[in-house]
């Protein structure tokens, strides 16, 4: 069973970086798609980046522009770059695996805490 580890999270101030990265076991994770998700206090999980196998990006309007998602199939990997962070950007972070109609697919890891200070 596929295993997901997200790991880079960390408190920062505002207008701070912070690098995510989400490594996954088992050598089908090359041919599928990757989304990173969050989860606020009180609030749903949402999809905020996703990627295809081939590199194409989309983001949610509430990260576009200060964040960029990128992959390395070889070391079975998706990372979130996340500059100018803001207060709002406080969650938890999940990535998982896209199912073809865009749903999440695999177990969830434990997620990395993000915490930005104003």
């Amino acid at each position: 069973q596929v295993q997901l580890v997200e790991s880079g999270g960390g408190l920062v101030q505002a207008g701070g970086s912070l690098r995510l990265s989400c490594a996954a076991s088992g050598s089908i994770f090359s041919i599928n798609a990757m989304g990173w998700y969050r989860q606020a206090p009180g609030k749903q999980r949402e999809l905020v980046a996703r990627i295809t196998s081939g590199g194409s990006t989309n983001y949610a309007d509430s990260v576009k522009g200060r964040s960029t998602i990128s992959r390395d199939n070889a070391k079975n990997t998706v990372y979130l770059q996340m500059n100018s962070l803001k207060p709002e950007d406080t969650a938890v972070y999940y990535c998982n695996s896209l199912s073809r109609l865009g749903l999440p697919s695999w177990p969830w890891g434990q997620g990395t805490q993000v915490t930005v200070s104003s």
